[in-house]
């Protein structure tokens, strides 16, 4: 059962990941990823509010696991860091420290409103 929530998660997450990355995308004219920010930043913020609001299994598995493992995207972040680099170094150092800390500060922030 747990393998199918997480395939039902994903199923959910991954097309929202791509819908939401390409509206945010195009509503800014400037090289920065910031629909791969806020997709990271919103399934950060879940996760963490998810973890601290339930014990269940099966809800981490559909949610966190399926859902904010889709929704979330490492690879491109990565890609579209380096991808900066080639061009703007000061831009792809900022995508870097403001991921991370963003992403930290939304997976507290739903830690503390989950708790």
């Amino acid at each position: 059962m747990i393998p199918l929530l997480v395939v039902l998660g994903a199923a959910v997450g991954a097309p929202l990941r791509y819908a939401t990355d390409r509206l945010v995308q195009s509503r800014h004219d400037t090289g920065f990823p910031w629909g791969t920010f806020t997709v990271n930043v919103t399934g950060s913020f879940v996760l963490g509010l998810v973890l601290a609001a339930t014990t269940s299994p099966e809800v981490v598995a559909l949610v966190g696991t399926g859902f904010c493992g889709a929704l979330t995207t490492y690879s491109t972040f990565g890609h579209e860091t380096l991808q900066l680099g080639a061009g703007h170094k000061l831009l792809a150092a900022l995508n870097v420290m403001g991921s991370v800390l963003a992403g930290l500060g939304a997976a507290g922030l739903g830690v503390a409103l989950g708790s």
